[in-house]
């Protein structure tokens, strides 16, 4: 489902003769119904918070939850630009066990089971994506304060997958999230040896009653000490 549904995606935008909000909006409903369709007919037993369907809040109680965003970056996906993605993660236990990201338009798919080789560190210094569309935040504060280089892109999954291919170094972020919008991408993160947790260093903890999730740090192991140091300096 996690190729069906970028491919979807791209069939959609091509042939819909839709464009901006009313092109995002219909990208969402179908790639949504297409992900949970499949995802109930494997796993009939397991439970789902999608950021496009009504939150059964019975999964509070469950082991297992799979969080979805079947299209992260909508704004981008309606523009034309190749900076989305489609997360598909699973919590268990509260904890980012499973997942995929799939950056459609790269034709790439990342996923816990399925990683490609890291790459070493840029000799010319850290480098922080940041939002190209949101004012300065504190990616770029951060980022200014360790003398890193900035790299500008849309949409969460195509930051965090930057960071997971080696293209980038930290991916950071306190604009507030939901959990569709980070579990796969952490999960994938933690597969591929790299950090993931709050920006204080707390875990990142899935399955909560609200949804909400405020801040996110994606980085290489190796710098996740100064990248945190430089956070709580303010």
């Amino acid at each position: 489902s996690r190729v069906e549904a970028g491919e979807l995606l791209k069939s959609i935008r091509a042939s819909s003769g839709l464009e901006g909000a009313a092109l995002g909006a219909l990208g969402d409903k179908e790639a949504n119904t297409l992900i949970l369709d499949r995802l109930r007919a494997a796993r009939p037993e397991d439970f789902i918070l999608s950021e496009e369907s009504v939150d059964d809040r019975a999964r509070c109680a469950a082991s297992r939850v799979w969080i979805v965003d079947p299209l992260d970056g909508t704004r981008e996906y309606a523009s034309g630009s190749s900076e989305w993605a489609v997360h598909i993660g699973l919590a268990i236990d509260g904890r980012p066990a499973l997942g995929a990201v799939s950056v459609p338009d790269r034709d790439q798919v990342f996923a816990t089971d399925d990683l490609p080789p890291q790459h070493p560190p840029c000799p010319a210094g850290l480098r922080v994506v940041v939002s190209r569309s949101r004012a300065p935040d504190i990616a770029a504060c951060v980022g200014n304060r360790l003398g890193a280089i900035m790299i500008p892109m849309g949409s969460a999954g195509a930051k965090a997958m930057a960071v997971v291919e080696g293209r980038a170094d930290v991916y950071l972020h306190d604009g507030g999230q939901y959990e569709w919008d980070n579990c796969a991408p952490a999960a994938v993160a933690l597969a591929a040896g790299l950090h993931a947790s709050r920006i204080d260093g707390s875990p990142l903890v899935y399955n909560c009653e609200n949804p909400l999730l405020p801040d996110l740090l994606i980085c290489r192991r190796e710098v996740a000490e100064t990248v945190l140091e430089a956070i709580a300096r303010g």
